[in-house]
């Protein structure tokens, strides 16, 4: 199974642009990625959608940071990306009627939704400026 890339890559996105006057635009974005123009449109709308870009049209449009980095959070694009699933590991209801199974997936779920709360909460406590801030530490120590 494949890891979503997305929030990770968005927020790699995001930083780049915020460190960039002019717009970005969506082929510029997916060549960084290594993808196609209109993946790029469709995620990028995900987040316009929530007022954290804008785009631009015409010859020197492009897409902008619609907010300042200070003022969104890792959890705010996770959310504006659709919120999927933290974890990969699925419960099995082939037998819901099996009591094994019920205790299993009753454990699996409490373990589950603790670790999902704790990592959500931490993805509150994180700016993007936050992750700016660690990239331009890390450069002038390069």
């Amino acid at each position: 199974m494949r890891n979503d890339t997305r929030l990770s890559r968005m927020l790699h996105v995001l930083i780049h642009m915020a460190r960039h006057e002019k717009p970005a635009t969506s082929e510029t974005i997916a060549q960084m990625l290594g993808t196609n123009p209109v993946v790029v449109r469709r995620t990028m709308a995900l987040l316009k959608e929530q007022s954290y870009v804008g785009s631009v049209k015409g010859h020197h449009g492009g897409w902008r940071l619609a907010k300042p980095l200070a003022d969104i959070t890792l959890l705010d694009i996770h959310r504006a990306l659709g919120g999927a699933s933290i974890f990969a590991i699925g419960l099995s209801t082939d037998h819901p009627e099996c009591l094994v199974e019920q205790a299993v997936n009753a454990a699996l779920t409490d373990a589950f939704d603790a670790a999902q709360a704790l990592l959500l909460e931490k993805l509150g406590s994180v700016t993007l400026q936050a992750l700016a801030k660690d990239f331009e530490e890390r450069y002038l120590t390069v």
